[in-house]
């Protein structure tokens, strides 16, 4: 098993600048910042290092009193985004929960601008109510020394000294850090050495049920889940052990098409969840029974086959579809045309909501990660490409064959194979296609994208 990192949870009300803050601590743009409350809904984990010690950081959404999200809900003139956070207060509020009991350390976040309010005392009697971990509390925004001196008034909240930062421009943050650090549970001489995890990412278009898969995966509520689209918006990152091997699932928040990307709050979203398949080994591409395979989904699908990452389809929402014996094989047979550039991946058909299937999923999805680390031996490479080559021979291009000489494989994750010949522009891509499908004949390659490269002899 991984070795367990101390745990640094942010807590406070909506707009205080924790996610600021969380970006500052691990070093990258990683969760989203905006002017606006209720943008970070469920928790986001990030790692980071100081003084020689690694922890894990949570950003989590904004806990508002009672009162103020009451308002918030029902206040005549209320923006669309205030009601839809509004929606969401009770599930933010079970996610921050959920950071707290996890947490080693607690960082209560309050806004240096604003001043003392109501709301920061009542989350404050929250936060007292049976504690048992060091809670730290930190006022941020207050890169002036007017408003560092202005931080004593904290001392109200009956919490401890008020630590002054600017999570924005980095102001106190070391200092923070030094005490952060200085209140995490001592390393024990048995701690186990940190493995290597397979990263397995849930992507796909917005509502089709990937925070609903996540939650039956790992057993918990760790993502908030809702009918409305668009409510994951920051890559979620889950470790497990899973049949002894260690798996990193990572929620992403519903790619669209480039034409139906919002600004703002989704832009960010869509450019995170492409780099979290960058991250990735295996994407379960999730495709809603109900509406069958789309454009859209055909465009995530080459994101990730541009990525080279291994694919496995799930079909969710299956218990939605009327079927016969043979629905589950028709359609099949229209996601293989739907997706013709990627007929190697494997179909599954599950519901997450009954959890029909669903414990096929994992099996699968380790089935692929093991596929991109076959490799053939050199001299059964030169003797499937041999074959192949004799029995169809490629076509003259300006009255000159195309030569192979011999073939190496020269990398896993994906399998890479380089084929030397005479001259590489003799090749018609439709030739290296005949060529990977002689390959996959003799290994199938299961879900995962192979790539051949043509170099002349002599240039090894």
């Amino acid at each position: 098993m991984k070795k367990r990192k101390p745990v640094i949870a942010l807590v406070g009300r909506p707009n205080v600048g924790k996610s600021t803050l969380f970006n500052r601590l691990v070093g990258a743009r990683t969760a989203i910042v905006e002017d606006l409350p209720g943008t970070t809904r469920d928790r986001l984990y990030g790692e980071s290092d100081w003084n020689g010690r690694d922890f894990v950081i949570i950003d989590t959404g904004g806990l508002e009193a009672q009162s103020t999200a009451e308002f918030r809900a029902n206040r005549p003139d209320a923006t669309t985004l205030a009601v839809d956070s509004a929606r969401f207060v009770n599930e933010i509020q079970n996610q921050a929960q959920l950071a707290i009991d996890e947490a080693d350390v607690i960082v209560f976040v309050v806004d240096g601008k604003d001043g003392l309010t109501a709301a920061d005392e009542e989350l404050a009697v929250f936060l007292r109510q049976g504690k048992t971990k060091p809670l730290v509390l930190t006022v941020n925004k207050a890169e002036s020394p007017e408003r560092q001196l202005n931080a004593a008034e904290f001392w109200a909240l009956g919490i401890g000294e008020p630590i002054a930062i600017s999570a924005y421009h980095g102001i106190g943050v070391g200092d923070l850090l030094d005490i952060l650090v200085g209140l995490f549970p001592e390393t024990g001489p048995n701690d186990e050495e940190e493995e290597e995890s397979i990263g397995i990412a849930l992507i796909g278009r917005p509502n089709v049920g990937k925070s609903s898969l996540l939650n039956v995966l790992i057993g918990e509520e760790r993502s908030i889940v809702s009918e409305i689209a668009g409510t994951t918006r920051d890559p979620i990152d889950t470790d497990i052990v899973y049949d002894g091997q260690n798996l990193t699932l990572i929620d992403t928040a519903g790619i669209r098409r480039r034409g139906k990307v919002e600004q703002g709050i989704e832009k960010y979203s869509v450019l995170r969840s492409m780099r979290s398949i960058d991250r990735a080994d295996v994407a379960l591409l999730l495709v809603d029974a109900q509406e069958g395979v789309t454009a859209q989904d055909t465009h995530v699908a080459g994101h990730v086959l541009e990525r080279n990452k291994g694919v496995v389809v799930i079909v969710n929402k299956w218990d939605m579809v009327d079927k016969d014996t043979n629905t589950m094989v028709e359609y099949t047979r229209k996601i293989r045309e739907e997706l013709k550039f990627m007929d190697y991946v494997p179909v599954l058909f599950i519901s997450a909501l009954t959890k029909q299937r669903v414990n096929k999923v994992l099996p699968t999805a380790l089935v692929v990660a093991a596929e991109r680390q076959h490799r053939f031996s050199t001299s059964e490479l030169n003797r499937v490409i041999q074959e192949a080559y004799d029995k169809t021979p490629p076509p003259n291009r300006n009255g000159r064959p195309l030569r192979i000489y011999y073939a190496i494989q020269s990398s896993v994750q994906p399998p890479t194979f380089i084929l030397f010949c005479n001259d590489p522009d003799l090749a018609h891509f439709s030739y290296l296609r005949y060529l990977e499908n002689q390959m996959r004949e003799h290994h199938p390659f299961v879900g995962t994208p192979i790539r051949i490269f043509l170099r002349p002899r002599g240039n090894e």
